[in-house]
């Protein structure tokens, strides 16, 4: 690992450090992948790395390319002690809103860790039930804490893979390249083709 590299990497960690040496051993990162798109789901993840563990590359999911987070995809599974999953889709969006829909995503990610954590840090959201476990809100988390940038990897592949596998369904929309999101080319074919059972009714009121 280069010097620049694991720099990076030493200082993306230290809420993790501040924390070990507060005691606490099984430190979990939760992000969420898609509550801005107008299709498919919301998808959150949950990791927890080994104490002091650095794996190259990991950083923020949206400053990395898609070819590299696949990549990263399998090395955070490889080395983590515990990961977890949450999917809400857009019919839980559409009927409980996208905040209340991610937050529970972010908890059933929690309740899919085969390891308890002991403390939990959350890229922003104040409010999640962590099943009693204290956790840390973090702003831009995703940015400074690696537990938190390996989630938002892991919840990025989950769901852009979940998209891919909808455009093979719904090929006229362009999911595969937008991922769900309101492009001007997937507005474009809402219009000419109406919504699919994978759109957010409360996302698309103005575009039929």
């Amino acid at each position: 690992m280069k010097e620049i590299e694991e720099q990076r990497l030493i200082e993306l960690s230290k809420f993790e450090r501040e924390y070990n040496q507060k005691g606490y051993e099984y430190i979990a990162g939760i992000d969420e992948a898609g509550r801005g798109p107008l299709a498919g789901p919301v998808v959150a993840a949950a990791v927890i790395l080994p104490k002091g563990c650095l794996i190259e590359g990991v950083n923020d999911s949206k400053k990395i390319s898609e070819k590299k987070r696949e990549k990263l995809y399998d090395d955070i599974i490889e080395r983590a002690i515990a990961w977890g999953v949450g999917i809400k889709d857009n019919n839980i969006i559409d009927e409980i809103n996208i905040l209340e829909a991610t937050r529970l995503a972010m908890h059933e990610a929690v309740c899919n860790l085969k390891t308890n954590p002991d403390f939990i840090f959350i890229d922003a959201e104040k409010k999640v039930d962590t099943n009693g476990i204290p956790y840390l809100p973090i702003i831009k988390g995703d940015a400074l804490s690696i537990s938190i940038a390996a989630a938002s990897i892991i919840a990025k592949v989950t769901r852009d893979r979940m998209m891919r596998e909808y455009d093979k369904v719904y090929p006229e929309y362009g999911f595969e390249k937008h991922k769900g999101y309101g492009t001007k080319a997937h507005i474009e074919a809402i219009k000419e083709y109406g919504l699919t059972p994978i759109h957010r009714r409360s996302f698309t009121k103005n575009f039929v």
